[in-house]
């Protein structure tokens, strides 16, 4: 049984491979900018919609309300990164009803990748929003000891995104191999839709924790006093 896609070689030169992680994850971005570009190509403004363009404003205004609920005021400026983490992981679990498919959320280095991206966005747009001195004084609240605590939350919960979607992506996938093995005659529709499920489930995680992350970051620390009329 194979544990990661990393594990499918399509292709080997000395060092170099084209794994099944590689492969698939091209091929789900190539389908998300495909897929855009069809659906956005003839957006209207009138009461006369495709059903391709209702489907994505539900989408879209989903994001933004989960965004906006979560706490940040103007989800418009972190629905362009979180929406596309969401959908990316969320295809890629959509796409396990493609026979010798393999989620590439199934591989470390794609989860690890996606944490990474979290881990580089936090500071950026927290230091958009506070500047670089009020970001970095976050770093010493309430006091100079909690320097170096608040560094290693911020590796430590980089770490846990990864390994929480990576756990949770290959031990689902272990289970549902497992039991066709079994039974294949059985639990195919069922375990593919409970496969469905809980890739969904992980995609929506995912997502609310980097939102949770991102929103902590641009927390004003001002007093109230000081801060403007909330928005």
């Amino acid at each position: 049984m194979r544990l990661s896609p990393d594990e499918i070689i399509f292709w080997q030169y000395g060092f170099l491979k084209l794994n099944a992680t590689i492969v698939f994850t091209w091929g789900l971005m190539l389908l998300l900018a495909v897929g855009s570009a069809l659906v956005t190509r003839r957006l209207s403004t009138g009461l006369e919609r495709s059903r391709w363009q209702n489907l994505l404003e539900i989408v879209v205004t989903a994001i933004e309300k989960q965004i906006e609920e979560v706490g940040l005021h103007h989800p418009e400026r972190y629905l362009g990164f979180l929406g596309t983490l969401f959908l990316l992981i969320a295809t890629a679990s959509l796409c396990t009803i493609i026979p010798g498919y393999d989620p590439p959320t199934g591989s470390l280095s794609t989860t690890v990748a996606l944490a990474l991206c979290v881990f580089v966005a936090v500071p950026l747009f927290g230091i958009e929003e506070q500047g670089l001195r009020g970001y970095l004084q976050s770093y010493v609240e309430p006091t100079l000891i909690m320097l170096p605590f608040n560094i290693i939350s911020e590796v430590s919960r980089t770490l846990a995104l990864a390994v929480r979607l990576f756990g949770n992506m290959m031990s689902g996938a272990m289970i549902i191999g497992i039991l066709l093995a079994i039974t294949p005659f059985i639990f195919p529709i069922v375990m593919t839709a409970l496969g469905l499920l809980t890739g969904m489930v992980q995609a929506y995680i995912f997502f609310i924790l980097a939102t949770v992350y991102i929103a902590a970051a641009t927390r004003s620390r001002k007093p109230a006093h000081q801060q403007g009329p909330a928005p």
